[in-house]
């Protein structure tokens, strides 16, 4: 494990870094999943999927497909290191190993009601706050659900979510889809937003998400989502785990072979399908907690095996998706801003492109924006550490220290001022008054300021509206895809 700083351009400040696994180490585990692929295989329950693998000289054995070292190579070598989303306002999120980018999670079954504070099923309405939270955050970069609706049509919850997520933001979206059918609704609102299906494919206004299952196994639907995907230049994301425990041995090295094995095989498939298609590969290794047998998000093992991987993806030449902000616990309390803590600072350092599940609670089963609140504020403080200290004449300001002198101050210096709003790191829901004037604020809590913050933005925030009619037009899909069931 090494702790250093990435080479800085002149006079620039110096980002620190983490990092897991030297360049020896990516190798070793690259070539282990090599003869992985090869001689265990992979199983594909998607005919399409294995018909272009096949054709490329793979092996094919009932639904296990042995992928030869060739196969991989060669996409790696046509996937594209970098490429952007856009939102529907024209921001731009650019994908690329060390520019990290922050976001929420998908699927929570539970939510925990920005108003009353229960826990309650998630229903439809909560995608939509969950975007404006988002869009009103200034550290959050992209959005996701942040929950799964079971009081609409189950199989379209994705499509309503998206649906949503357009109506109360104007940041990328990342989404997910369950089905094709589903995901060519989501596209369909896609090309409304964007204005044509040419525009959509110049500037692309969402990423596809899906996943794999552990161990070593790509089901149907995410592998016909994957190549629609990739013919309709749609960028798409491959995450899984395993469970460290259970889907794999308890070795951090077997569960990254177990990790890169499938996304590998998944970026075979879709490179195969349409060369040069964006790609980003995801993992969440974390630890089975001995005591529940559940994954433990909130463990220093995911954080440090979720590294190791975005090490293992830049080495490979691949964008990688991590996970940060996401705790075992029920509340938003010290333990969830412990969790967050290491996970965001860790994520930061180790530079992967994307960083989802953002707002998680109790093993990604409660979404919490009020958790949203408090890990901006994180990723704030992150971003400050993260920005080092740039060492150039102007900002010794030698002349300035000739001028004060011994014994003066800087205080009234306007030159040194001028530099307080980029230099100094403010807080929003962190309490640093004196004891008696936080006394005269009501004693409050940073977890109580966050929630004020929290209603403040539901009250006041206003994303900007959609194109005339996209609203309309979302709901006739939504009309013809209920018909249709």
């Amino acid at each position: 494990m090494i702790i250093s700083s990435h080479a800085a351009q002149p006079e620039a400040a110096q980002a620190p870094a983490f990092q897991v696994l030297n360049s020896t180490q990516c190798e070793q585990l690259y070539l282990a999943t090599l003869e992985c692929l090869e001689k265990v295989g992979v199983m594909v329950q998607n005919a399409e999927g294995r018909s272009l693998l096949a054709d490329a000289g793979a092996e094919i054995s009932g639904e296990i497909v042995h992928i030869p070292r060739r196969i991989v190579e060669d996409a790696l070598k046509l996937a594209p290191r970098s490429f952007s989303i856009w939102g529907r306002s024209g921001r731009e999120m650019h994908i690329a190993q060390g520019e990290v980018n922050f976001g929420p999670g998908p699927t929570c079954t539970y939510f925990n009601d920005p108003f009353s504070g229960e826990r309650r099923r998630a229903r439809r309405g909560d995608a939509g706050l969950t975007a404006k939270v988002c869009d009103a955050l200034p550290q959050i970069d992209y959005v996701m659900g942040l929950s799964l609706f079971d009081d609409v049509t189950p199989v379209l919850s994705p499509v309503y979510e998206f649906a949503e997520s357009l109506r109360n933001t104007s940041k990328p979206i990342i989404a997910w889809a369950n089905t094709p059918a589903t995901l060519q609704a989501i596209y369909r609102m896609a090309v409304f937003t964007a204005g044509g299906e040419d525009a959509l494919r110049q500037r692309p206004n969402f990423m596809f998400f899906t996943t794999y299952e552990s161990p070593l196994k790509l089901a149907h639907d995410p592998v016909a989502n994957l190549l629609w995907a990739a013919e309709h230049s749609i960028p798409s994301i491959c995450l899984g785990g395993p469970t460290v425990g259970s889907e794999s041995p308890f070795s951090g090295a077997s569960a990254l072979v177990l990790h890169l094995a499938p996304v590998l095989g998944a970026l075979a498939m879709v490179q195969l399908k349409q060369p040069g298609a964006a790609f980003v590969s995801g993992g969440v290794p974390s630890m089975m907690d001995v005591h529940s047998g559940r994954p433990a998000y909130g463990s220093p093992e995911m954080s440090l095996h979720s590294a190791a991987a975005s090490d293992l993806s830049r080495w490979l030449g691949l964008p990688f998706m991590g996970t940060a902000g996401a705790s075992e616990s029920k509340l938003v309390d010290l333990q969830a801003g412990i969790e967050a803590s290491i996970q965001v600072l860790l994520s930061a350092l180790s530079g992967p492109s994307l960083v989802h599940d953002i707002g998680f609670l109790d093993c990604a089963d409660i979404g919490s924006v009020t958790y949203l609140v408090v890990v901006d504020e994180i990723i704030s403080m992150t971003r400050r550490l993260m920005r080092g200290i740039t060492v150039k004449p102007e900002t010794l300001m030698l002349d300035l220290i000739e001028k004060v002198g011994p014994g003066g101050s800087f205080l009234s210096q306007a030159r040194s001022a001028a530099l307080c709003r980029a230099e100094a790191w403010v807080p929003t829901v962190m309490e640093r008054s004196a004891y008696s004037i936080w006394e005269k604020k009501g004693c409050k809590t940073s977890q109580e300021l966050a929630q004020e913050k929290l209603i403040k933005i539901l009250n006041t925030h206003q994303p900007a509206p959609l194109p005339a009619g996209a609203w309309e037009q979302f709901e006739q899909i939504l009309q013809e895809m209920e018909a249709a069931i």
